[in-house]
Order: structure tokens, then C-alpha cells, then sequence
């Protein structure tokens, strides 16, 4: 999902920090990014707390990124 990495890189963090918080390796969260691995819900929703933004942005159902309420 390349839209993980636009989120991360825009975020300016690193895939290690990211992969921290979400608990799991590095090489794990990697292959989310380049779509080797479906991501699942509970990584869904970890990404749009940490990111504040819908989790149909993160699914790509929408391009409005709409801010957590």
C-alpha cells in the first residue's frame, strides 16, 4: 500500500519507529507498505489513531483523510 508509506514519509518517521509502536519488526511492517502482507483491522485502526485520520483513507475507500472525532 503505497499510501502507508506517503503517511509515514509525510509523518517523517521512520519505518522502525513506526513498527515500534505498532509492536511488531521492522521487515513486518515493511511488507504492509510494499502490499506483501494484508494489513489487518487491528493495524488499521492502530494507523488511524497514531495518524489521526479515518481508516477508510488508510483502505483507500476515500481520498478525505477526515481527522479522527
Amino acid at each position: 500500500m503505497n499510501r502507508l508509506k506517503e503517511l509515514r514519509e509525510d509523518a517523517k518517521i521512520s519505518q522502525k519507529q513506526l513498527s515500534e509502536y505498532l509492536g511488531m519488526e521492522q521487515q513486518h511492517y515493511s511488507r504492509y507498505e510494499v502490499g506483501k502482507v494484508k494489513i489487518n483491522v487491528e493495524i488499521v485502526k492502530k494507523l488511524a489513531r497514531f495518524y489521526n485520520i479515518s481508516a477508510d483513507y488508510i483502505l483507500e475507500l476515500t481520498d478525505e483523510k477526515r481527522p479522527l472525532k
